[in-house]
């Protein structure tokens, strides 16, 4: 009898693996299909250079602050780790993810996944994501932030959509590109989570 249970784990197990490959290779055909028709946004040497111009103008507020430097997880991994390097400001690096419940439009109601680690109270704080687009879930952070005593909070993001649907009260204080309102993704964006290491923007 063990042995049986033993082979019908094994076939489960077998099958299971199975079908999370099909999904996967369906996944990726898709996304190829998406990239193929998509429209290029912004190339890799004009994101460089926002960037750069950004890293001015944190560096111009934070001067020489050790400001906390947060990058909002997933979509903010590859530009923050860019933005950072060409800061002269002495960051202390860490990061957090979290989103919305669903159907959640208040502040505090966010899934954390990770919290940030190190204290916050009356420290300058940067939080940097990829793309500004309603800002619900960056203004209950950003709420959440001054919670714990941040000093103050400051917003950096890659791309900023220009629509006029942004939450009320929530601003970006850096931006580094302006995309339309499309459906948007790479360097860090994803379609379906995929295409996130895209070296360019680019939209549906």
């Amino acid at each position: 009898k063990k042995g049986v249970l033993e082979l019908a784990d094994m076939i489960a197990v077998n099958k299971a693996d199975g079908d999370n490959r099909q999904r996967a290779e369906l996944a990726a055909a898709d996304y190829r299909a998406a990239l193929a028709r998509a429209e290029l946004i912004h190339d890799e040497a004009t994101i460089r250079l926002a960037m750069l111009r950004m890293a001015r103008e944190i560096d111009a507020q934070v001067g020489d602050e050790s400001a906390l430097f947060i990058t909002v997880m997933n979509g903010g991994m590859i530009f923050a780790g860019q933005l950072a390097t060409m800061l002269q400001s002495p960051v202390q690096l860490d990061y957090l993810h979290a989103s919305r419940y669903r159907g959640a439009t208040s502040g505090g109601e966010l899934n954390w996944l990770a919290h940030p680690r190190v204290e916050m109270r009356d420290r300058t704080v940067l939080l940097v994501d990829d793309i500004l687009d309603e800002g619900y879930t960056l203004r209950a952070i950003r709420e959440h932030c001054m919670a714990q005593g941040a000093r103050r909070v400051l917003i950096a993001v890659l791309c900023e959509k220009k629509h006029g649907r942004v939450v009320p009260g929530l601003i970006a204080d850096f931006v580094g590109l302006e995309v339309p309102d499309r459906y948007v993704f790479g360097y860090g964006m994803d379609y379906h989570e995929l295409g996130r290491n895209l070296p360019s923007i680019v939209a549906l």
